[in-house]
């Protein structure tokens, strides 16, 4: 759903009574209902972030799945919603919807890149569906990411190196980057008018995203050496994909206009541009005479075996995003409202179909995106009257995609393109909303709301090559409702304890992605029913959160528990179909239950400039029931740990001197949905034990410098690909 972040806090909402970790001076711009966390200045400075999406790293019960820097895979996991389900979280700067709901998996993630992380003022996340405002894809959260705002004139330019050594079976290497990043702002001293622009250039290569294994085969080959035998895997590695070459340029534009009236308006202009390129794949082996060996049949430990996987790929993706928003009075209400498309005019894809064709540039595949994304939009009234204070709205969205591919003789420049497959297809929602804050006395606030969603999936379809032609089947339109209660409590206790008790329902019904894929059956001439599930139903959830909170002097103490209950979970299943083909489609999971609790401990001043944010948390999320296979029921849902640990310690040391020690941690989670498939190397979800560091100086009032290290201890971690290593980070800030 469009979702406005609301930056007036209300009664209910105000400094005093708001549970919030890590707040900030500024107010909250989600409705903090369920465990929020608002996370500022004195939290980014102790962060070496490369990303925007690292501002984050420390936050309770949470991870950002980024294999590396410039990653556009960085899929948000909070609580019991893993790093393969990326449409469980609505994602927002300053506002406007970032969230790509085109699918629901690894490789849908929210377009953190809207944003540079030094033009960021405030991150803000509140865990869970308890608030009428925010859709179904709130089931686990909302992440609103607000901007500087522009107060006269300044500029501020941001220049980062990144270096990391990478040493893993036959990889050996030193992988570097740099950012520049730099903003203007005005600010009409005597006028309505206010501009800002802002950019980045971003350019690093990452390791290898996946190593190839041999797989076993009958007859003689090529005798060779070099491969690795991993007792941890199934057969030995042979090689791995080409690091990841990625540069990315983004250009931002905001103009603001502040009326007489109280109205204020603001539009935003922003375009990316991203390159990658794998063209640089490694083989680990060497026949007799010390030549690599890339493909074919060889002979390694008394065994033959093929060597297959190696690829050539280059890709090229242009993206923008124009919303306006207004907000101001009308009469005694308070009003709100936005508008946003978020489109991809060019998304091209060109991989050779082995390593040989790569090399000789010679028969590939070409994927062309025609145009996918997004509309949002978003109305929002409120006032007080008298103890109530009373709100609602309406929000709508639109998603798009259109992809087609293509065989070619030429891969690198897409020759002869031949048509072989295509997926297309729509989704909207509309939705209606109230809620009323009620204060109950001087220390409670009852706040109840009810939402009401509309869904809509239409002109979805596929297309295929076959019998020399193009051949496109439909999928049947369907159309769906829900309605989603809301109910919470915040109020004192006696003995000085913050309380908030809510609970609510979700509806997140199934994205493009998720319905419009699918096999073509040349046999059938239609959509092999295995490949896809015409009658996906939409994941429903009921929830619970209790939160309490205690201040001992300088410590801050939280406890969050939390429970979920999902019917109808959505999840990606692999199997064989009629013909003995594998294939993947999304299937509903009967009821998914997650348990769980968070410990936060913060710390203020305990020693002249030290502060300490240390979290806990433990989490159950079982599969209750699976009628399509009892196997998986009460077994841990994949890639969800028991346990998480992140924390940070901030010492600023003296006037010019801050240093900072952060840590992640998380024990192994599931790879499957079945419990069978774990372990702590390459193909596998890990355990991960991350230690950081960072040192800042400030040279005058204007220019910092700063050096880190994230991962000091190096330990060597996998979400199925590798992790980072130990990476070296240094910066130089300037503000004027």
């Amino acid at each position: 759903m469009a979702q406005q972040a609301d930056t007036t806090p209300t009664d209910d909402e105000s400094h005093d009574t708001i549970l919030v970790v890590g707040q900030q001076d500024a107010p909250i711009t989600v409705v903090p209902r369920g465990l929020s966390v608002s996370l500022g200045k004195a939290e980014f400075g102790a962060i070496n972030a490369i990303n925007v999406e690292d501002l984050m790293k420390y936050a309770p019960n949470f991870y950002v799945r980024k294999r590396f820097a410039g990653d556009d895979n960085a899929v948000v996991a909070l609580r019991g919603a893993n790093t393969v389900q990326s449409a469980r979280t609505i994602v927002l700067v300053d506002g406007f919807v970032v969230s790509n709901f085109l699918g629901n998996r690894y490789d849908y993630p929210p377009k953190w890149n809207v944003v540079g992380p030094s033009e960021v003022r405030q991150f803000d996340i509140v865990y869970g569906p308890y608030s009428a405002r925010y859709g179904g894809n709130s089931m686990g959260g909302v992440i609103s990411v607000t901007t500087q705002q522009p107060e006269g004139t300044s500029a501020y330019a941001t220049a980062q190196r990144f270096v990391m050594p990478f040493r893993e079976y036959g990889v050996d290497e030193t992988f570097t980057g740099y950012s520049l990043e730099g903003g203007i702002s005005w600010k009409q001293t005597d006028g309505p008018w206010s501009i800002r622009a802002s950019g980045r250039h971003f350019d690093n290569v990452g390791q290898s995203m996946t190593y190839n294994l041999l797989t076993a085969t009958t007859g003689a080959g090529t005798p060779v050496s070099g491969a690795f035998a991993d007792p941890r895997l199934a057969t030995p590695v042979f090689g791995g994909a080409s690091p990841v070459d990625v540069t990315q340029d983004q250009a931002r534009l905001r103009i603001g206009y502040e009326t007489g009236g109280g109205w204020t308006i603001e539009a935003l202009g922003f375009a990316w541009k991203t390159k990658q390129d794998l063209t640089d794949p490694r083989s680990f082996l060497t026949d007799a005479g010390g030549n690599p060996v890339y493909q074919g049949k060889v002979s390694f430990g008394g065994k033959t075996w093929n060597a297959t996987g190696l690829t050539f790929s280059v890709t090229q993706r242009t993206e923008y995003l124009a919303g306006l928003k207004l907000g101001g009075p009308i009469g005694d209400w308070d009003v709100s409202a936005n508008l946003s498309h978020y489109w991809i005019p060019q998304q091209d894809s060109r991989t050779s179909t082995s390593y040989a064709t790569g090399a000789a540039s010679g028969a590939g595949t070409q994927t062309i995106q025609n145009s996918p994304g997004w509309w949002t939009g978003d109305l929002t009234v409120e006032r007080a009257l008298g103890a109530h204070k009373l709100a609602f709205g309406a929000n709508a969205n639109l998603y798009e995609t259109d992809q087609d591919i293509f065989a070619t003789t030429n891969w690198r420049t897409a020759a002869a393109p031949v048509f072989s497959a295509a997926t297309y297809g729509k989704t909207s929602l509309w939705g209606l909303w109230i809620e009323d804050a009620l204060a109950i006395g001087r220390d409670f606030t009852l706040t109840a709301g009810l939402r009401y969603d509309r869904w809509r999936a239409f002109n979805g379809g596929i297309g295929a090559r076959s019998a020399g032609r193009r051949v496109d089947v439909a999928y049947a339109d369907r159309a769906d409702d829900s309605i989603s209660p809301k109910l919470s409590l915040q109020g004192k206790l006696p003995g000085e304890i913050d309380l908030q008790l809510s609970f609510g329902t979700a509806t997140r019904f199934p994205t493009v992605g998720e319905l419009f894929q699918g096999r073509f059956d040349e046999i059938s001439q239609s959509i092999d029913p295995q490949s896809f599930d015409p009658n996906l139903r939409p994941e429903k959830s009921k929830d619970a959160n209790l939160i309490l909170v205690r201040r001992f002097g300088r410590l801050r103490a939280t406890t969050s528990l939390f429970w979920q209950d999902i019917d109808d979970a959505i999840f990606s299943f692999s199997g064989l179909n009629q013909f003995g083909t594998v294939v993947t489609s999304y299937k509903n999971v009967d009821r998914v239950r997650q348990i769980g609790a968070e410990f936060i401990v913060e710390l203020k001043d305990i020693a002249p400039g030290l502060d300490i944010d240390a979290n806990l948390a433990w989490t159950d999320a079982q599969t209750l029931r699976n009628k399509a296979n009892p196997a998986a029921e009460g077994v841990q849902f994949p890639r969800i740990p028991r346990w998480r640990a992140n924390g940070n310690i901030r010492w600023h040391v003296a006037q010019p001197v801050k240093l900072s020690l952060g840590w992640r941690f998380a024990t192994r989670p599931n790879s499957d949905l079945f419990g069978l498939v774990r372990g702590d190397a390459y193909g596998f979800q890990s355990e991960y034990a991350f230690v950081d560091t960072r040192a800042s100086f400030a040279l005058n009032k204007t220019i910092e410098l700063s050096l880190g290290v994230d991962n000091l201890f190096n330990d060597q971690a996998y979400v199925s690909h590798p992790l980072p290593q130990r990476t070296f980070v240094a910066d130089i800030k300037a503000r004027f």
